[in-house]
This record gives C-alpha cells, structure tokens and sequence, in this order.
C-alpha cells in the first residue's frame, strides 16, 4: 500500500495566515496528508475549523488538549516527512533558532529530525532587522529551506521585501523537497 507523505504545516500569526488555507487545500488536491499546528495567535486570524475541513484532520492548536496519552507533537514528529511553516513569521524563527519550545509549534519544530521548510511573512522592517537576519543565517545553516519572503506592498500598507511567497511557489518547494 502506498501511503501519502504526511507534511506538518505550522501556521502563526501573520496575516498572511489566511494564505496557508489556500496551500493547504492544495496539499490535499495534491495527494499529502496534511496536520496542521497553530499557534494562538494564528488561530486569532484564522480558525482551527477552516484546517480540520480542509485537512480532514484534527488540529493542534495547544499542548493541553491533547486526546491520547502520547504528546502529539512526538507522534507527529515520527511521522512527518517534513514540517512547513507557512507564514513563518519573526517570534516562530527566533524561537526555532534559539531553542525556545514554548507553545505546540515551536515545541513540535525541535521533536522535528527531518526537513523543515518555512515561508516568512513580516513587515520589511522586522524582515531587515539585525536580529531576524542572524536567526536566519543560523536556521539555513541547520539545513532550513527558505521560501521567500518576496517584495511588494505588506498588509500595514509599507513596501519592500517581507511578503509571503505566493502558494504555488511555497507548494512547488514542498512537492519538491518530497521528491513529487
């Protein structure tokens, strides 16, 4: 039996958030079985609901409403053939490069030992920033593929680099680095 590749898809929150609803039913038309992980201020743009029916999977939206024994980011992390984070926004990169695990994503990226791919999403200011950029220097250089950011015009009406990659781009580096 062939079993679909499972991906992992971390949403935060961005405003850009709303954007993963799109990749994620594409995931799904594309044959993955996609899990999706929420942080609490993702679910603040986007509900839990709008995943778990086009995902037709449960949604992890906190570390404490967890419906069997095993923590689910462990169970997850042993099957996930890649965890993406789309929006990726500057909190979940620091967090990742730092070692922070404090919410169900940023806990369920270091259970993560495959690939991990993210699509940032920010002001171009905060993309700029010093810090952000040493976060991402330290990410790629853990193996972390970059999608994006792009250019153009973000959410708060400022322009320049920042925006979230569009889906078909992010969609053909997942499909990619799944070997499909």
């Amino acid at each position: 039996m062939n079993e679909q590749p499972l991906v992992v898809l971390g949403v935060t929150g961005s405003i850009a958030a709303y954007k993963a609803a799109d990749l994620t039913s594409k995931l799904v038309q594309a044959g993955i079985e996609v899990r999706v992980v929420m942080t609490e201020s993702a679910t603040r743009l986007v509900q839990a609901q709008t995943f778990l029916t086009l995902s037709r999977q449960p949604v992890v939206t906190d570390l404490w409403s967890l419906p069997t024994w095993q923590p689910e980011h462990i169970a997850l992390a042993e099957r996930a053939a890649l965890l993406a984070i789309v929006p990726a926004t500057a909190n979940i990169l620091g967090k990742m490069a730092n070692g922070i695990a404090d919410d169900a994503l940023s806990t369920f990226a270091l259970s993560q030992a495959g690939p991990i791919l993210v699509a940032p999403a920010m002001n171009p200011r905060m993309w700029a920033n010093r810090a952000v950029q040493a976060n991402c220097a330290r990410l790629r250089d853990w193996g972390v593929t970059f999608v994006g950011p792009g250019s153009g015009r973000v959410a708060c009406g400022d322009e320049g680099t920042g925006r979230l990659a569009p889906v078909e781009d992010i969609l053909a580096a997942i499909l990619a680095r799944l070997g499909r």
